[in-house]
């Protein structure tokens, strides 16, 4: 079957959904990610997941920017995020760029959106919507210089590589049949084929002039919240696999392959190999993460970064592992108690966690306030290794 000189009417990008034999196999594959998803988030205290997820936040926003060749250096991210913007040109709207991923990421996860509601197309909208009204007219320009309105759907036809999507009139016959299959009740063991599935057709429509793949991805880690509660990044992995990423979703652009190639007009066989893939990418974040919070090797790596910065800085002292620990494990406690907890004298006690808070290992609301775990970026490369290895890498921008 050769592929249509244009994709005007919804039962072009037929299916949807794999069929049931195929939705079962996929099932079974995403069961265990699902599983370790839901143990890896109650395994942590709330104060640590909020920590994380500021972290994992900015994360997103590297690697999504990145697979749309617009990165720029987490320190950049950084320093955007206390509004400090750098003198060159370029390099300023990257940071602008990111910051608005940021804030539209938080945006999203505040409407707490029910399964029925996060791939819908109106939530692509408002994904697109949140993104591009916090950026600047200059900032939002196409590769030829059209203004992207945030939230419009596109009113001119365009070409995505060797992919035309459908015409501009026809964008709102295409997204109706989404909702008519995504915005349902799927059930967490779905959950993820859903969302393969709406990422790839929602792609293929390329409803917007410009930022498809920015607010494709933010609806994705809307959509994933319920399983990921922000710990770990569906976007790192399709990032640090690029390419395949985007053979992937190519493939799955193919048409039908004749007879035993499914039903519709696009190829079945290739929508589920994309769907392992997404599938196979979450196992391998969810399983990352996970062993990267083992309690034991945290607190040997844990060691290991405060016996690195005893060699490096003033005011390190070997017992400060145990209450750093414990406040990464349990939660926040008194400046008096993490002071006591040390065993050291008071004044070298005041002295050492006066250190840690300056250096972003401990963070406070005030002075009198409690004290709680931060993750700051110079600590990575050791506490949590390969997490967001481009923070530790020299920035040559």
């Amino acid at each position: 079957m050769t592929a249509l000189k244009q994709y005007d009417h919804p039962a072009h990008f037929e299916p949807l959904l794999p069929s049931a034999m195929y939705m079962t196999r996929l099932a079974a594959r995403a069961r265990p990610v699902v599983e370790a998803a839901l143990r890896l988030q109650g395994a942590l205290t709330l104060d640590t997941r909020s920590e994380l997820r500021e972290l994992v936040r900015a994360m997103n926003s590297y690697y999504s920017n990145g697979i749309e060749g617009q990165s720029t250096h987490p320190l950049n991210i950084e320093k955007a995020l206390r509004q400090d913007f750098s003198d060159t040109p370029e390099i300023a709207k990257r940071q602008r760029i990111a910051l608005a991923h940021i804030e539209a990421e938080k945006a999203l996860e505040a409407l707490a959106l029910p399964e029925v509601d996060a791939f819908k197309s109106e939530t692509l909208r408002t994904a697109h919507e949140y993104l591009y009204q916090r950026l600047a007219v200059e900032d939002r320009q196409s590769d030829d210089g059209q203004e992207v309105v945030p939230g419009r759907w596109r009113e001119v036809q365009v070409a995505v590589y060797r992919h035309e999507p459908p015409p501009a009139a026809a964008i709102a016959l295409f997204l109706a049949r989404t909702d008519s299959v995504y915005a349902s009740g799927h059930g967490l063991e779905t959950l993820l084929t859903v969302a393969a599935c709406a990422h790839h057709r929602l792609a293929w429509v390329h409803p917007f002039l410009d930022g498809n793949g920015r607010a494709i991805r933010l609806q994705l880690h809307a959509g994933l919240h319920v399983l990921t509660g922000g710990l770990w990044s569906a976007n790192r992995g399709l990032a640090r696999q690029r390419d395949r990423y985007y053979r992937c979703l190519s493939e799955a652009d193919m048409a039908r392959q004749g007879d035993v190639d499914g039903w519709g007009n696009l190829s079945e066989r290739m929508l589920v190999q994309w769907c392992e893939f997404f599938i196979d990418v979450c196992r391998d974040q969810v399983d990352f993460m996970t062993a990267l919070l083992q309690p034991q090797t945290l607190k040997a790596r844990l060691g290991a970064l405060i016996r690195v910065r005893m060699a490096e800085r003033a005011d390190y002292r070997e017992e400060l592992i145990l209450p750093l620990l414990h406040v990464l494990a349990v939660g926040p406690v008194s400046r008096k108690d993490f002071t006591q907890m040390t065993g050291l004298g008071a004044t070298t006690a005041r002295k050492s966690m006066s250190r840690l808070l300056r250096d972003g290992l401990l963070k406070s609301a005030s002075h009198k306030s409690e004290v709680h775990i931060g993750i700051p970026l110079d600590a990575l490369s050791i506490l949590f290794p390969n997490l967001y290895p481009e923070a530790a890498a020299v920035s040559l921008e």
